[in-house]
Order: structure tokens, then C-alpha cells, then sequence
């Protein structure tokens, strides 16, 4: 028993140190789209994600890493998160920290939605009521005449709409792909494509020191936020780790206010609280369908009810 609960305990600080190296992400990418190209950003994070795991990762793996039965859902999965990577950050252009991150939030809701004529899997009234509150939350956040800018509003949804493709296929490729090749196919897929765009939007010149730390940061979140998600839940059933998905929210105000200096008005609060309790609602109930959305652009766990 003493054992079980160390496991569980070490679990929860990896997960929570997931957590906070998604939001630092978030908050990084935002702050440099003030200087960079979005697209150059999001190759950046992908490049060093994939360095980090052709280092780390693939020696002890081999061609088991790359090689899969299953190569075009691989990369449109992969396809999705880059959707993800790229929506999110242009909404950071326009939009607050906390409120891009609330919004991005309503992925568990839409995939609770998909996962009917997706998965075949059928969601129960109070589910269905759950979803309907969380949109309301965002209707407070992005508000007519409210300070949300209306094209940041529809990024972060186009956003969350890739984010939950990209956890429903990642559920039908659970089943024959380990975590890992998963994981890999993503950094692979998402430098390959953006590497189209790097022609158009670098023009060869180097960035200072700092701004070279900073993005390449980038990837060094992800990477090992990803790589400390899934020893998390190898550590502590989801049951446990998914409630605590939430502190990102917070963890996306704190941000918000001490790098950027915004806060987030009393609507848009009500709205962040309401999304964060529809969402926690699914979780605590354990609808068959909930994938929750660890960070804009999570990683994959083994659980049925975590992506």
C-alpha cells in the first residue's frame, strides 16, 4: 500500500511538472510572436522536439520508432497538432494567456461531441449538459463587446477543433502504436511540414542569443513536458491526474499577469471557471468519450479516459 501511494504521489509531481512546462510553453510562444513569424515559431518547436528525441529516445528504439502499419492516420493525426500549434499561436497574437488557454480548454467538450459518430460512443444527458455550459463559458469570455479580438477568438476555436481530432485519433491508434512512435511521428510530421513554410518567412538571418534560448525552449517543453505526462500516468491512474489538468488555468492567469501584465476581467473569469468545472464535471463522471486537453497541444497517455 505504502508502495502504491509513492507511485501515486511521484506521479501527481510529474504531472503537475507537466503542466507547468505547457503553460511556460504557451506563455514563451506568446511573448515571441511580438518578434518571430508564427510559422517559424512552430518549426522551431517541432525541429527540437524532434532533435531532443533522435538523441534521447531513438537510439534505444531503433526503426521501431518510425516504422508503423498505419503511416497516412499517423500523419494526419500529427497533421492535427501542428493545426493546433499554429491556430494557438496566432490566437496568442491578439488574445490574453489565461483566456486563449480557457478557450483551448473546450476540447474535452468537443470531443465528448465527435466521439458519437467518430467512436460510435454515446454521451448521457448530464454530458450533454456539461458541453452546453462550457460553450457558455466561452460566450462570457468572448463576449460582444468585450476586449477578446474576434479573429484571436476564432483561431483558439479552430484551435480546439484540431486538438480533438488529433485525441480521437489518437485513441484509435493506441491500440497497435506505442506512446513513444506516437510521440516521435508528431515531432517528424510537424518539422517535415513546416519546414515548407521556413523559405517564405525566414530571411537567413539569425536571431539574437536570447531569442535563440527562448525558441528553442520551444521544443525543450514540449518535449519533456510529453516525455514526464507519460511516466505520470505509468506512475498514478488517470482517475487521479486528470482533475488536476485544471491547475493549468491557473498556472495560465499567473503567467498572463506576471509576464504580459493581463488579468483577466470578472466575466471572463466566470466564463474560465465555468469551462474549467464542465470540464472537470466529464472527468469526475468518466464519460466513456473525454480525452481532457492536458495543454494547447498535449501529448498521449494510455488511459481511457486521457489522451
Amino acid at each position: 500500500m505504502q508502495l502504491r501511494q509513492h507511485h501515486a504521489a511521484h506521479g501527481v509531481f510529474l504531472f503537475l511538472t507537466a503542466i507547468f512546462l505547457f503553460a511556460a510553453l504557451d506563455a514563451t510562444a506568446k511573448y515571441l510572436t511580438a518578434f518571430f513569424a508564427v510559422p517559424l515559431l512552430v518549426w522551431a518547436r517541432y525541429f527540437v522536439h524532434l532533435v531532443v528525441m533522435l538523441i534521447t529516445i531513438a537510439p534505444g528504439m531503433g526503426r521501431e520508432i518510425v516504422v508503423t502499419r498505419r503511416p497516412l492516420l499517423m500523419t494526419f493525426r500529427a497533421l492535427m497538432l501542428v493545426g493546433v500549434t499554429l491556430l494557438v499561436q496566432l490566437a496568442f497574437r491578439t488574445l490574453p494567456l489565461a483566456e486563449t488557454t480557457a478557450i483551448v480548454f473546450v476540447t474535452p467538450l468537443l470531443v465528448a461531441l465527435l466521439a458519437g459518430p467518430m467512436l460510435g460512443e454515446k454521451m448521457q444527458l448530464k454530458g450533454w449538459l456539461a458541453t452546453l455550459a462550457g460553450f457558455c463559458g466561452v460566450l462570457l469570455i468572448a463576449r460582444p463587446g468585450g476586449a477578446m479580438v474576434g479573429i484571436g477568438v476564432i483561431y483558439a476555436l479552430g484551435g480546439a477543433l484540431c486538438y480533438a481530432l488529433y485525441q480521437i485519433l489518437t485513441r484509435k491508434l493506441l491500440a497497435s502504436e506505442p506512446p513513444m512512435r506516437l510521440l516521435f511521428h508528431t515531432a517528424l510530421v510537424g518539422t517535415l511540414s513546416m519546414s515548407l513554410f521556413m523559405p517564405e518567412y525566414w530571411g537567413g538571418e539569425l536571431p539574437g542569443l536570447w531569442h535563440i534560448l527562448l525558441i528553442s525552449s520551444l521544443g525543450f517543453y514540449g518535449g519533456i513536458g510529453h516525455f514526464l505526462l507519460i511516466r505520470a500516468f505509468r506512475e498514478a491512474p488517470a482517475s487521479t491526474l486528470s482533475p488536476l489538468l485544471y491547475v493549468q488555468l491557473i498556472w495560465a492567469m499567473l503567467l498572463g499577469y506576471a509576464v504580459f501584465g493581463q488579468l483577466p476581467d470578472m466575466p471572463a473569469i466566470m466564463g474560465m471557471l465555468i469551462i474549467g468545472a464542465s470540464g472537470l464535471s466529464l472527468v469526475m463522471w468518466r464519460t466513456p468519450a473525454l480525452i481532457p486537453a492536458m495543454h494547447t497541444e498535449s501529448a498521449l497517455e494510455k488511459q481511457p479516459v486521457s489522451e
